[in-house]
């Protein structure tokens, strides 16, 4: 029986590859620069992204974004330097990637937009306790060698 391929899925993922520069904005005015590196699996059929936030309280951290060819469904799969774990649901349209995941200790989304430039992608990040979302803090990526 022939499989679906992940082709087209994957392909669509292809925009968040490269090195970035980012800064998060904490509500409070904080900036925490840092970076990230988003690059294929060896396989080809996942995303892995590193990241480091340039800040004693912020975890080093790896994700790999992988997909369901079959259905064309998405899961974002996040750990850090701290032992946390956490899977996503992710959901792409034409250049923005939302993130999504119920559960303790509180609920998250994100929400990834790339500029129109194609080298900047503006993110927010949002938690909620009791069911009320609240934003947690903004992030920016600026592709390096642009």
């Amino acid at each position: 029986m022939a499989q679906p391929t992940a082709e087209a899925a994957l392909a669509r993922l292809e925009p968040l590859v490269g090195e970035w520069t980012v800064e998060a904005t904490w509500p409070n005015g904080d900036h925490w620069p840092g970076t990230a590196s988003i690059g294929w699996h060896e396989s080809g059929r996942h995303l892995v992204l590193w990241g480091t936030l340039d800040h004693p309280d912020a975890p080093d951290n790896v994700s790999v974004i992988g997909c369901d060819g079959a259905n064309g469904t998405y899961s974002y799969l996040y750990t850090d330097e701290r032992g946390v774990c956490r899977i996503f649901e992710l959901r792409v349209g034409d250049g923005v990637w939302q993130f999504e995941r119920a559960g303790e200790p509180f609920d998250q989304r994100l929400t990834w937009t790339l500029g129109d430039d194609g080298d900047t992608i503006v993110a927010r990040v949002e938690m909620a306790e009791a069911g009320e979302y609240r934003l947690d803090f903004d992030m920016v990526y600026r592709r390096v060698g642009t």
